[in-house]
């Protein structure tokens, strides 16, 4: 399975704009997606639920692990860790 490491760059988080954006990707592919909050007690979420992303409260300068696995999964990650690493 890979994963990127990601540290959010938008002022607003992973929230409203970026979130969108991030879920719109993620939904083009044919695996599962998994994003969860570093050092956080919160179990990871689908990469594909807006709600589940917007629900992790992630801030600007937090971290998040991304994962997916599966035939084209590490372009997948680069794009979605680019998405979120996006100031």
């Amino acid at each position: 399975m890979g994963e990127r490491k990601v540290t959010v760059a938008a002022e607003v988080g992973l929230h409203a704009r970026p979130a969108a954006t991030f879920v719109q990707r993620a939904m083009k592919a044919p695996m599962d997606i998994t994003v969860a909050k570093m050092n956080s007690a919160k179990a990871p979420v689908s990469g594909k639920s807006i709600l589940a992303i917007m629900a992790l409260d992630v801030r600007q300068g937090e971290t998040v692990v991304i994962s997916a696995e599966g035939e084209g999964s590490e372009e997948l990650l680069d794009e979605l860790a680019e998405i979120a690493g996006t100031p």
